[in-house]
């Protein structure tokens, strides 16, 4: 059979196919299907394949085949060229790269702004230029140092003309303040007892206060100082007044005066009314 030959080969096999037409088109008809046409969509498109119907024969497979199929043929098509059976692709429209998402927009923008921080840290770790000194300026920044040298110096004369203090209590073990501090003492408590405030003795007041007296190398009084009062002015004015009559006292001896040019004696005072005054602590 060549390849012009028709499909269907008997009259009966064209009665048949006649039949089958008529009644489809009579249903059709009957029952009013009708058919609109699909709008393609871009989505949508598949790939077209053109199917060509071959009715199985009970012919032998030809023996010299050009191809392999899904059942033996022997002849058929519209041309006489061999070529082979293909299937035709539409034509795919291009993908489109998907739009940049914001994450990845974020990320650039920080990638970028992080990339200028550096260069500007870059350029900040660069050392300035080193400008020129005048000659003005030299001579200001050298007045500027001598005067703060001549501030120094004074600071440091002051410092070192500042008078040596030693301080003194009922604590002191060492012997040669321990001793004269013991002469003071008794010295104060002699003269207190002799004068002693009549109207903390009217009144039977009694306290305590701590005084600190500080004395010259000479023994004279440099200053008087209330570290705790009595509660009572009659009391803390009497401990004063005893001191200013009391003074001056024995100047200080050389081994102290070496290492000391002010001492000061802190003690508490106790008024005590018919046992009179006591200085201990």
């Amino acid at each position: 059979m060549t390849p012009t030959q028709t499909l269907y080969s008997d009259g009966g096999d064209r009665l048949v196919v006649s039949v089958l037409l008529a009644a489809a088109l009579h249903a059709l008809l009957i029952l009013g299907v009708s058919f609109a046409p699909r709008e393609p969509d871009s989505q949508d498109k598949l790939p077209t394949l053109d199917i060509t119907l071959v009715t199985k024969r009970d012919t032998p497979p030809p023996k010299e085949a050009d191809y392999l199929a899904q059942v033996s043929q022997d002849g058929g098509g519209n041309t006489t060229e061999k070529i082979r059976p293909q299937m035709e692709l539409a034509a795919q429209p291009a993908i489109a790269a998907p739009p940049p998402s914001p994450a990845a927009g974020e990320a650039r923008r920080l990638a970028s702004s992080a990339g200028q921080r550096k260069v500007q840290v870059a350029d900040a770790a660069k050392p300035a230029p080193a400008t020129p000194v005048t000659a003005a300026e030299l001579i200001n920044r050298s007045l500027e140092l001598a005067s703060l040298d001549q501030q120094l110096r004074q600071s440091m004369q002051a410092y070192s003309q500042r008078p040596r203090q030693a301080f003194i209590s009922a604590r002191t073990q060492e012997f040669k303040y321990a001793s004269y501090m013991n002469e003071w003492v008794s010295k104060v408590e002699r003269v207190g007892n002799l004068n002693y405030p009549d109207e903390a003795r009217r009144q039977n007041i009694t306290g305590s206060l701590m005084l600190q007296v500080s004395i010259n190398t000479d023994g004279s009084v440099r200053n008087i100082r209330l570290l705790r009062a009595s509660g009572y002015k009659v009391l803390d004015d009497a401990a004063i007044r005893i001191v200013q009559l009391a003074a001056p006292f024995a100047p200080l001896p050389p081994e102290i005066s070496k290492e000391a040019d002010i001492l000061h004696i802190t003690r508490t005072w106790e008024f005590l009314n018919q046992q009179g005054l006591s200085t201990h602590r």
